[in-house]
């Protein structure tokens, strides 16, 4: 079959990425291998992964994930195998050769479809559903290691928010309270329209830590329209508030989770070439 891969997926990786270039071999392997019938491709997707709509033998509709192993897609079918269709997509198959195998969600139809009041409502619903115990023996990060990994990277930058996002992060990491397992890139676009239930989480980076540091992502969601705001300052200190507050989550700790993700999202996109998306998250760290 004809395939090119998304634009997005190919500025993300760049032209001439090894995994990229195998991709259409690779898609015409697997779906001949799972006797799949390709619908489309979602567009414009994501920037580390392709996500194929397609049909079982059966006529079963369905969704086929394809990442390079940097995306650790291992780790990502571990998660959805505990969650088990919990709050998150439904995992359709145990093979693990060949991508992921994923009930069909509605991918155009996202939380952030929704007025920012009722998406921040449905996506704590969501994320609380997240938080249970990771399975013995797992091969998980750990929130103080992957968090560690960014810690030294952000000490290239000369940010003035750099210092106090790691003074932060130190006082946060000794005393870590809870162990539990977390999506990892939890956000409003991260949920999706669902048929078995209305909203379904896809595309976890899982990782072992508290709840407080899942929930930071979510507190700068659509940090566009809250810079755009004369009052977005405020608006996001009461946001951060009342999501600690409906998920019972300490203020301070996701404060201080807040500040740290969105100094190394900001400090990392601006390093990419990505200023004016750098430079939005370093102006909500300032809020902090």
């Amino acid at each position: 079959m004809a395939f090119e891969p998304p634009q997005r997926l190919v500025r993300a990786l760049g032209e001439d990425d090894e995994w990229l270039a195998r991709l259409p071999g690779t898609v015409r392997e697997t779906v001949d291998r799972r006797k799949l019938d390709v619908e489309r491709a979602v567009a414009p997707g994501g920037r580390s992964s392709l996500v194929l709509l397609v049909r079982q033998p059966d006529g079963t509709p369905a969704a086929l994930k394809l990442a390079p192993p940097a995306a650790a897609p291992g780790l990502e079918r571990a998660a959805l195998e505990q969650w088990n269709g919990w709050g998150a997509v439904r995992l359709l198959d145990t093979a693990t050769d060949d991508g992921l195998l994923l009930e069909r969600l509605h991918p155009e139809v996202s939380l952030r479809s929704l007025p920012e009041a009722k998406a921040l409502l449905e996506a704590a619903g969501t994320v609380r559903r997240l938080w249970v115990e990771p399975p013995a023996g797992h091969g998980f990060e750990t929130v103080a290691r992957r968090t560690g990994r960014q810690a030294e990277a952000m000490r290239k930058s000369d940010e003035p928010l750099v210092a106090a996002a790691l003074a932060a992060r130190d006082e946060l990491v000794a005393l870590p309270p809870e162990e539990l397992l977390l999506h990892g890139n939890f956000r409003q676009g991260k949920v999706l329209s669902g048929d078995r239930v209305p909203w379904l989480a896809v595309g976890p980076e899982p990782l072992v830590g508290e709840r407080a540091y899942d929930l930071a992502r979510l507190v700068r969601d659509r940090v566009e329209d809250l810079v755009a705001s004369s009052a977005g300052p405020s608006a996001a200190r009461r946001r951060l508030n009342k999501l600690a507050d409906s998920l019972e989550v300490d203020r301070e700790r996701l404060r201080g989770w807040t500040l740290f993700r969105a100094v190394e999202s900001g400090t990392r996109a601006v390093a990419a070439g990505r200023r004016a998306e750098g430079e939005l998250a370093l102006e909500f760290a300032g809020w902090l």
